[in-house]
């Protein structure tokens, strides 16, 4: 069997680049090893997809090369993929900070995307695991669980190990490698932090209570929701922070960024003497948590009784508070990955190897990551676009 090109994985980043090489008119065939295409877009958001950002722009991306990205978020945007889901009738609203969600079911995105296949002539092959890729005159050939294939060119969709329960796996590494491709160590990203026995023993009673707080690390800072946990802390924020986050690195969270602590104390030992700290941190933190600092800070009586040195303690564990994560919850639940094929490797127009003619990767497996809240999925309509013109 040939064909002009094989897209190694029905994920968002393969079906995107399918439509576009179908619709000129190339003979495509799109594989994966899943029983369904398009299990990350399923699974996504709560079952609704936030499939792209209203304010997607390359500072929502992190990469050893932080220009890579520029050319394809330039050449189709959200608003690009805003007017396709448009065309297809989708009703979608705005949730926070840009994030767009299907009103109805992420099932709405796929149908989509596999109409769009169907409308330009693709061929979706699942169920179908490839054994082996190698080159040759006309281009490459493709082994698979089931016949031998021939192609000018092959694309390698398959994304990171982020959530192996969805069969997600380094195996589009394991191509680049063999091809002579350089690989940026891959670590989980947007992911939850897990503290040691000890702190989870000091927050034991704290989990499920959630709050507004401004994660910093490394320079960077994310102002979200965060959660405590069993293993941990989890949320947005934390989330955000911890693609930034390297082993033993401190993340300073401001658990009350509304308030400036130090002021609010000093005033109200002031116009409150007789007020009690945990009935002030329960005025603007959970009252649980409000119960956890004050125990912690040990301080008995009004606050009339704070020294300002107290004042100041108890301010920066509130505005300042700072901890050492002692790991993440690893790839079993990061939503992404970061790292992958180095982008030297390839061009930032094409996306193909500078090495290995006909030879491209796209979506998550290159080394781009974004942020939390359809970045990713952004990256993956991009790159797929823009691979899809010259396949």
């Amino acid at each position: 069997m040939q064909y002009d090109v094989i897209i190694v994985g029905a994920g968002a980043a393969g079906l995107m680049c399918a439509i576009e090489a179908g619709k000129r008119a190339r003979k495509v065939l799109l594989i994966d090893h899943a029983s369904a295409a398009a299990e990350k877009i399923r699974i996504s958001g709560g079952g609704r997809c936030n499939f792209t950002n209203l304010y997607a722009s390359p500072d929502s991306f992190i990469s050893n090369n932080p220009k890579f990205c520029v050319s394809s978020l330039k050449r189709f945007t959200q608003h690009d993929f805003i007017a396709m889901v448009k065309k297809h009738g989708i009703a979608y609203h705005e949730k926070t900070l840009g994030q767009l969600f299907c009103d109805g079911s992420s099932r709405a995105i796929i149908n989509m995307l596999l109409a769009e296949c169907r409308s330009t002539g693709v061929e979706i092959q699942l169920k179908t695991s490839v054994l082996n890729i190698t080159k040759t005159d006309a281009g490459f050939g493709v082994e698979t669980n089931s016949s031998v294939l021939e192609c000018a060119s092959i694309v390698v969709a398959t994304g990171g190990p982020s959530i192996p329960k969805m069969g997600a796996s380094g195996w589009g590494y394991e191509i680049a490698k063999k091809f002579g491709l350089k690989i940026i160590p891959p670590r989980p990203g947007l992911v939850p932090f897990t503290l040691n026995p000890e702190q989870l023993e000091q927050f034991k009673d704290l989990a499920g209570v959630a709050v507004d707080v401004i994660a910093k690390c490394n320079k960077k800072q994310f102002a979200e929701g965060m959660l405590f946990t069993h293993r941990g802390l989890s949320g947005p924020a934390i989330l955000q922070i911890s693609s930034y986050w390297n082993d033993g690195d401190i993340v300073t969270i401001n658990l009350a960024p509304q308030h400036d602590l130090s002021v609010l104390l000093k005033e109200r030992k002031q116009s409150q003497p007789k007020q009690e700290l945990q009935t002030l941190l329960a005025q603007i933190l959970p009252k649980r948590l409000a119960g956890s600092i004050a125990d912690e800070m040990g301080f008995e009586g009004n606050l009339a009784d704070l020294s300002n040195k107290q004042i100041e303690l108890v301010a920066s564990r509130v505005n300042r508070w700072q901890i050492i994560p002692s790991g993440t919850e690893g790839y079993r639940t990061a939503e992404v990955t970061i790292g992958g094929v180095d982008t030297d490797e390839l061009s930032s127009q094409t996306f193909e190897a500078k090495k290995v003619s006909g030879l491209y990767f796209i979506g998550e497996v290159v080394d781009v990551t974004g942020h939390l809240g359809g970045f990713n999925f952004q990256w993956a309509w991009s790159s797929g676009w823009a691979a899809g013109q010259v396949v």
